[in-house]
C-alpha cells in the first residue's frame, strides 16, 4: 500500500511490503503539523470544535454514555489533510493500548534496515523465553526460523506476539523506547515484552499512549515523517495487512482479510490493541471526500459481557461518524 508522501521512496518501500499503490496519504502542503501543535497545545478534555461536523455528534455521546457509566475514554479525530481537530475525548491522557505499542517496535525494524548486519532477510530463530501464547500464528507454525521482513509482517497482520518478542529480543527493548524519544514521544510507549501472565516485578502493561500523540504519530507515518520515506513507507506496509477490524474499524464495513486496495472509494490502515479491560485501536480512514487520522482507548471493568460489548458499540459508534466524514 503506497502513501504518496514528500517524495517516491514510501511508496517503493510499502511495495516492497507487497503492497498495491493507492492514494491514502496527506497533502505535503499541509499548512497543520499535528507534530508540532502537540508540544504547544494545553491539555484538552471532552469537547467538539465549534466547526466540527454535526456528523461526529453520535460517536462524542456515545463515548460520554459510555464515560458516565465507569468506562474510562481517551479518544481523538483529526482531518488528515489540515490536522484539523474533529473532536477529542481526553486525548491528552495515557491509557493502556496493549498491542498498539507495538507500533512502535515496527518503527525501530524498519528503522533498523538500513544496518548492513540487519536486513529484510536476516533469519531469526525463536526460542523458549520469546514463547507466548493468544494472538499470531508462529506459535502454530513448524518453522522455527523467519526473516526480519516475516516477521514483521505477521506482527501487522495479526500482531503477532512470539514474532514481538523474536523482535525485542533483536533490535533491544531499550533501543525501541530510545527511538519513541526520539520521536518527542512522552505519554506513548511500548514498556514490555509479551507475557502471558505479568508478575510484581513486571510493567502492568505492555504499552501505554495517549490519543492526541497516537493521531500525531500515525499522520507523520502517512507524510513520510518518521525517521524518513522509506522507513514510514515500510511500517505503513506492514499495518495494512492488519486483519482485525473487530474495533472502530468494524464499522468501515471492509474485508478484514483484503483491505489493501480501495473498497467503495475506502483506503484504511489501523492497529488495534486488546487485553483484559483494555480496547484500543489508532489507525488512518482514507475516502472519496476525506481523510482522517483516529485513536480511541478504553479502559473498563471487564468482569460482565454486557460492559464489553457496550465499550465495543462505543467504538463502532465512532467509526461510523468517520466513515460519514470521509464518503
Amino acid at each position: 500500500m503506497d502513501f504518496p508522501t514528500r517524495g517516491n521512496a514510501a511508496g517503493s518501500a510499502a511495495a516492497d511490503a507487497g503492497g498495491r499503490r493507492a492514494d491514502l496519504g496527506a497533502s505535503p502542503a499541509d499548512a497543520t503539523s499535528p507534530g508540532r501543535s502537540r508540544h504547544a497545545a494545553a491539555p484538552e478534555g471532552k469537547h467538539r470544535t465549534r466547526d466540527a461536523p454535526q456528523n461526529f455528534a453520535r460517536g462524542f455521546a456515545s463515548l460520554g454514555e459510555l464515560a458516565l457509566g465507569g468506562v474510562q475514554v481517551s479518544a481523538r479525530a483529526t482531518d488528515l489533510s489540515t490536522g484539523r481537530v474533529l473532536f477529542s475525548v481526553d486525548d491528552h491522557v495515557s491509557m493502556p493500548t496493549a498491542s498498539v505499542g507495538k507500533v512502535l517496535l515496527l518503527i525501530e525494524v524498519a528503522a533498523r534496515l538500513k544496518d548492513a548486519e540487519f536486513g529484510l532477510a536476516t533469519m531469526l530463530e525463536r526460542t523458549g523465553i520469546d514463547a507466548v501464547g493468544d494472538s499470531g500464528i508462529w506459535q502454530h507454525l513448524q518453522v522455527s526460523r523467519l526473516s526480519v521482513a516475516d516477521l514483521a509482517a505477521l506482527v501487522g497482520a495479526t500482531s503477532d506476539n512470539l514474532a514481538t518478542n523474536v523482535l525485542i529480543r533483536a533490535v533491544g527493548l531499550h533501543a525501541v523506547r530510545a527511538r519513541t524519544e526520539s520521536l518527542g514521544l512522552s505519554r506513548t510507549a511500548l514498556l514490555d515484552l509479551v507475557r502471558t501472565k505479568r508478575g510484581p516485578d513486571d510493567a502492568p502493561q505492555l504499552s501505554v499512549g495517549s490519543a492526541k500523540e497516537l493521531t500525531w504519530l500515525f499522520t507523520a507515518l502517512a507524510r513520510g515523517e518518521i525517521v524518513d520515506a522509506e522507513t514510514s513507507g515500510r511500517v505503513i506496509g506492514w499495518l495494512s495487512l492488519n486483519s482485525d477490524l473487530s474495533l472502530v474499524a468494524s464499522a468501515f464495513g471492509l474485508d478484514p482479510l483484503a483491505h489493501r486496495e480501495k473498497d467503495h472509494g475506502l483506503l484504511m490502515v489501523n492497529k488495534t490493541g486488546t487485553d483484559v479491560g483494555v480496547r484500543a485501536e489508532v489507525g488512518i480512514l482514507r475516502g472519496p471526500r476525506a481523510g482522517v487520522t483516529y485513536a480511541v482507548a478504553m479502559l473498563f471493568d471487564d468482569t460482565r459481557l454486557m460492559t464489553r460489548l457496550a465499550a465495543l458499540d462505543g467504538m463502532r459508534a465512532v467509526g461510523a461518524d468517520l466513515l460519514e466524514y470521509v464518503h
